[in-house]
């Protein structure tokens, strides 16, 4: 999955139509088999700003064409999995109307705030390893969808952010999943789950993001941009470059590259529909009003 380097980055003001020329461009439809076993995990940080607009948590109206398109492909199993930082996944889910979404669309639901459980054990210090929902040995195809955020701690939101965050038990973690230490070296924390965990379609949307700060306290901008792909890594990548970061500015991204899983150097992956530098002058001008690219052409 890591050696997967197809990135797609489109442009659209209609959500859903960008998620959809971005899988049709990394040709996301193989990842998909008759046999699969598939959980999407949305990011349902919390319900604070109960309007998906705001960027808190993702949009509805996608969240249900994500799920249309996983229907399609007929997997075995089909699941919608995550673990809400403020311990109430099903009361996020609930108070945005993504319970309605998941049973008219007969997907299963799965709060990775509960067991059963089993032990992950981490290539960190501390935490070294952490109870996860069991259902975690049963799947093969991992989506991780989200939108794009700075972050106060992480420095950025994205799509391996996302999974690191989801999957860790408040039951065990507390809420916001800070009690045993996952926040004493968050960075080492997210490349570590990133190692253990694979994401094997990732889809960010920056319509809207999140800037000024975050995971919920920022400035929602429409840029009308998503980035999906088959390599996490190289998507948070991409991501980073929006918010004007090389891959040596989130530590995480370098920690990665250190260890050498997955495709950091924009440069080496195969970017299609816009240009990094088409997306970078886009993203800024709808943020910030003027061009800020950091590769040149």
């Amino acid at each position: 999955m890591y050696d997967k380097k197809d990135i797609a980055i489109t442009v659209n003001e209609d959500e859903k139509a960008a998620v959809s020329q971005g899988l049709e461009l990394i040709k996301a439809d193989e990842l998909i088999q008759n046999s699969s076993t598939v959980i999407i995990a949305p990011n349902w940080v919390n319900y604070k700003k109960p309007n998906p607009s705001s960027g808190v948590t993702v949009g509805t109206d996608t969240f249900s064409f994500i799920l249309q398109w996983i229907k399609k492909k007929e997997p075995v199993r089909k699941i919608v999995g995550s673990g809400s930082g403020n311990g109430d996944t099903s009361g996020v889910m609930k108070a945005l109307g993504y319970d309605r979404i998941i049973e008219k669309e007969e997907f299963e639901f799965v709060d990775f705030n509960t067991g059963p459980y089993i032990d992950l054990k981490l290539n960190h210090f501390k935490p070294n390893k952490i109870k996860v929902n069991q259902v975690m040995k049963e799947v093969t195809v991992f989506i991780s969808f989200t939108q794009l955020k700075f972050h106060e701690e992480a420095t950025m939101s994205a799509a391996i952010k996302n999974m690191a965050l989801t999957w860790p038990s408040a039951e065990e973690q507390g809420a916001p999943k800070k009690n045993l230490g996952i926040h004493e070296d968050l960075h080492g924390f997210i490349c570590a789950m990133a190692e253990k965990v694979p994401i094997h379609l990732s889809i960010v949307s920056a319509n809207p993001a999140m800037v000024g700060s975050g995971p919920t306290k920022g400035i929602p901008k429409h840029t009308g941009i998503v980035v999906c792909g088959n390599n996490p890594v190289g998507v948070d990548a991409v991501c980073g470059r929006l918010l004007g970061f090389k891959p040596q500015g989130i530590h995480y991204l370098y920690l990665l590259s250190q260890r050498g899983i997955g495709e950091s150097n924009i440069q080496q992956l195969n970017i299609k529909g816009l240009s990094i530098q088409e997306a970078e002058r886009l993203f800024s001008q709808k943020v910030y009003g003027d061009s800020v690219i950091v590769d040149s052409e």
